[in-house]
C-alpha cells in the first residue's frame, strides 16, 4: 500500500474530493494494449467502481493515476491540473492495493503512521493522527498488534487507515476485498462505503465482482479491451445496459432467438412482437438478451419449454428451462411458485411488453 501527501482538512470531516479525469490514455506492455485511449472522469466526492474482465485495464488505469505507470499517449488531470508527469508521492492519492502490503515487524498504529514518519511529521503527531484513523476504521482495541495477530478482514482496515493518514482528495481501492471470505467482504464494503461518504473522498475502486460494484458505487464504469463499454448509476447499468458485452457482464442474461418483423424496430421473441432497445443489427440471425426476472414461467402440459436445473436462492428460485430447438433459459421466481414446476415439467413463457436488448446470433 502506498500513499502520497495532499494538503486538505482532517480526515475526520469532508476532505472536499478532487474531480478526476483520464484523457486518451494509451499504456501497452510489449504487444498487450492494457489502456487503448480511456476516456473517463470521476466527479469529486462519488465512488466510481471500474468493473471488467482481467485485462481489461483497470489495474493500469489505476496504476497510471497513481503515478507508478506512465502512459504512453494520453492525460491524467485532477482538478484540472495535468498530473501526468507529477511524481507519485506529489499526486495527493492514497491507494489500498488487494495483498494489503503492511509491514510485518510494525504495529497497526506504526503501519497507519507510516506514511506521516517518512514525511517528517512528529512523533506525537503522527501517532496522534494514527491513532484517530484506527478509531475511524473500529481498530483502536488493537493499535499495538502485529499484521500476523490480526485477520484479513482487521488487515485491510490498517491498510485503509494508512492511505487516509495522509488526508488524500484521491483514494484508490485495487480488488481491496477479494482476498477475504465473504461474509468479511460484505462487512469491510459497507465499512468502505460508509468512510467514503463520511470523508467525502472521490475514489476509484477496481473489482471484477458485479455485485461490488453495483452495491457500492455511485457509477460503474465497465471497461472491455482498455475502452470504457459504458459508465453509468447502477440501477441503469443494470436495467438499460448500452450493449450485449454489458448486458451480459453485469447480472445474468438469457440468449433467445429473435426474428425480424415487418415493422421498424421490433423483433418476434417467443412468439410476443417486441420493441428494440438501442440499434438494431443491420443483418444476420438474431438475440434477445433476457434477464432472469423478467421470464414469466407458468406450468403448462403443453408448453413448449421443459424444466431441466432448479437453483433455491431463498426467496427465489431460479429455474432452466429448454425450448424445443436447444436454447436454455433462464428465469427467476418466487420459491412458492417454482415448487410446481419440478425438474421435467413442461412451462410457457412469456415477456414483458418492453424493450429489449438486441445483438447478433451468437455461433455455438
Amino acid at each position: 500500500m502506498t500513499a502520497t501527501e495532499a494538503e486538505a482538512p482532517a480526515p475526520t470531516g469532508r476532505t472536499g474530493g478532487a474531480t478526476v479525469e483520464f484523457r486518451g490514455l494509451r499504456r501497452a506492455f510489449g504487444t498487450t494494449v492494457a489502456l487503448d485511449g480511456l476516456d473517463l472522469t470521476a466527479h469529486p466526492g462519488e465512488l466510481l467502481a471500474l468493473l471488467g474482465p482481467s485485462g481489461c485495464g483497470k489495474t493500469t488505469a489505476l496504476r497510471v493515476l497513481a503515478g507508478f505507470e506512465q502512459p504512453d499517449a494520453g492525460d491524467v488531470l485532477v482538478d484540472g491540473r495535468d498530473i501526468t508527469a507529477v511524481s507519485a508521492h506529489r499526486r495527493g492519492t492514497g491507494m489500498v492495493f488487494q495483498s494489503y502490503s503492511l509491514f510485518p515487524h510494525l504495529t497497526a498504529l506504526e503501519n497507519t503512521a507510516f506514511g506521516l514518519r517518512m514525511r517528517g511529521t512528529g512523533r506525537a503527531e503522527r501517532q496522534r493522527r494514527a491513532a484517530e484513523l484506527l478509531d475511524l476504521v473500529g481498530l483502536s482495541h488493537l493499535a499495538d498488534r502485529f499484521p500476523h495477530q490480526m485477520s484479513g478482514g482487521q488487515q485491510q482496515r490498517v491498510a485503509l487507515a494508512r492511505a487516509l493518514a495522509l488526508r488524500p482528495r484521491v483514494l484508490l481501492l485495487d480488488e481491496p476485498l477479494s482476498a477475504l471470505d465473504a461474509k468479511v467482504r460484505l462487512s469491510l464494503r459497507e465499512e468502505i462505503r460508509r468512510l467514503q461518504l463520511d470523508l467525502g473522498i472521490t475514489t476509484l475502486f477496481v473489482t471484477h465482482d458485479q455485485e461490488e460494484a453495483l452495491s457500492m458505487a455511485d457509477r460503474v464504469a465497465v471497461l472491455r479491451s482498455g475502452r470504457v463499454e459504458q459508465v453509468a448509476e447502477p440501477g441503469e447499468l443494470y436495467a438499460r445496459p448500452a450493449t450485449a458485452f454489458v448486458a451480459e457482464f453485469v447480472g445474468t442474461m438469457s440468449r433467445v432467438p429473435a426474428e425480424r418483423t415487418s415493422s421498424t424496430g421490433t423483433v418476434d421473441v417467443l412468439g410476443m412482437r417486441l420493441p428494440v432497445s438501442g440499434e438494431l443489427p443491420a443483418a444476420g440471425e438474431l438475440d434477445a438478451l433476457v434477464r432472469p426476472e423478467a421470464v414469466a414461467l407458468t406450468a403448462d402440459p403443453h408448453g413448449p419449454a421443459t424444466v431441466v436445473a432448479a437453483a433455491f436462492l431463498g426467496a427465489t428460485t431460479r429455474l432452466t428451462v429448454r425450448l424445443p430447438e436447444g436454447t436454455e433459459v433462464k428465469a427467476d421466481l418466487p420459491t412458492e411458485t417454482a415448487a410446481a414446476l419440478p425438474i421435467g415439467s413442461r412451462a410457457a413463457l412469456a415477456l414483458p411488453e418492453r424493450p429489449v436488448l438486441v445483438d447478433h446470433r451468437r455461433v455455438p
